[in-house]
């Protein structure tokens, strides 16, 4: 069941609240002594996650399915960097990790139990069973925690985000499971921040032709330049523009550039930061442009030193020199003690 992005926490007293989470979705099946971790794209998870069955299988009831998020706890919040690095190949490598950076899991729905199918049942009826069959779960297998009262799930959604949640979940109490339906909503933290143009992608199979997305940074106390995440989601008529706009700023954009040591410009160039291995078929080449301009972009969450998801082109800011787009412009939350969230939610 998905999610529908909504600007405010909805009003009534139909609706059930809860923490969202930023980790990898998953579904969990057990039955008897087989336990299967299914990612939302069907990927299944286990050899990424081996230190999570022994805790599952005692948790769970002997069969069942349950809906819930991975999510790894670092030392100020919830750390998403840390889980990607569990995607590896390597099973020698993901033990290492399972040993220094384990994982949790916080569950938040029972959609069947034993030979019952329960995702026709109320949502509020759903947590009940779900509540009873977790009566003992213990760390690192966590019930996510609930409120009714808005006011609540307000507060939340302010002090939560310092410990690297990214908004809050709205669910209808007599709402039934379904699948693929965008029935729950969710509202997460909009704000703008500017931000140094530094390079840019080509569009999928439209190279020299269309930009696919803009390379974003901002600099340190220090004066280095981080790549911070991208800016996409730009019409076709767009892309095409773009190509003559920063013309004038991929000349000499090689020499010298901050980037420099992610790339050799002579033969593979590849975009700073971190490859995802859930996307091994997207090319991460990339263009260097002179940083001499910035933009206004539209953001929802950091995540460490960097953007969690896409950001959105707002506009040039022509008035502002680069030297300026610093992470100082961030309103920092302070980090939210994880284990207090987790003693509500067992």
């Amino acid at each position: 069941m998905l999610a529908k992005l909504v600007d405010a926490l909805p009003e009534g007293d139909s609706w059930i609240f809860e923490p969202k989470w930023d980790g990898f979705r998953v579904l969990v099946f057990r039955d008897g002594n087989e336990l299967f971790l299914q990612s939302r794209d069907l990927k299944p998870l286990n050899r990424y996650f081996p230190e999570l069955e022994a805790p599952l299988l005692e948790a769970l009831p002997e069969r069942a399915v349950v809906d819930g998020e991975l999510v790894i706890k670092g030392e100020s919040g919830l750390d998403f960097e840390a889980l990607q690095l569990r995607l590896h190949p390597a099973a020698s490598r993901v033990k290492k990790l399972a040993g220094e950076i384990p994982a949790s899991i916080v569950l938040w729905d029972l959609l069947c139990e034993g030979s019952e199918n329960l995702t026709s049942l109320p949502f509020l009826e759903r947590r009940a069973r779900l509540e009873k069959a977790l009566a003992s779960a213990k760390p690192p297998v966590h019930l996510t925690p609930i409120t009714r009262d808005r006011a609540v799930a307000a507060d939340w959604f302010d002090r939560f985000e310092g410990a690297g949640l990214d908004g809050v979940m709205a669910k209808e109490a007599d709402g039934v499971y379904q699948p693929g339906k965008r029935v729950m909503l969710k509202v997460k933290h909009h704000r703008t921040l500017d931000v140094v143009l530094a390079g840019f992608r080509w569009h999928k199979n439209a190279k020299g032709i269309a930009v696919g997305s803009l390379l974003l940074g901002l600099f340190d106390d220090q004066g280095r330049l981080h790549h911070v995440g991208v800016a996409a989601s730009f019409t076709e008529k767009r892309r095409l523009e773009l190509v003559e706009e920063l013309a004038p700023l991929r000349e000499n954009a090689h020499v010298g550039h901050p980037w420099k040591e992610w790339s050799d410009w002579e033969r593979d160039q590849r975009v700073p930061g971190v490859k995802s291995r859930w996307s091994r078929d997207k090319t991460l080449e990339w263009e260097p442009l002179r940083p001499e301009r910035v933009l206004e972009v539209s953001f929802d969450h950091m995540q460490g030193t960097r953007f969690r998801h896409t950001t959105h082109f707002v506009r040039w800011r022509p008035d502002k020199p680069p030297a300026h787009c610093t992470y100082a412009q961030l309103d920092v939350t302070p980090p939210y003690e994880l284990e207090r969230i987790f003693q509500q939610s067992i």
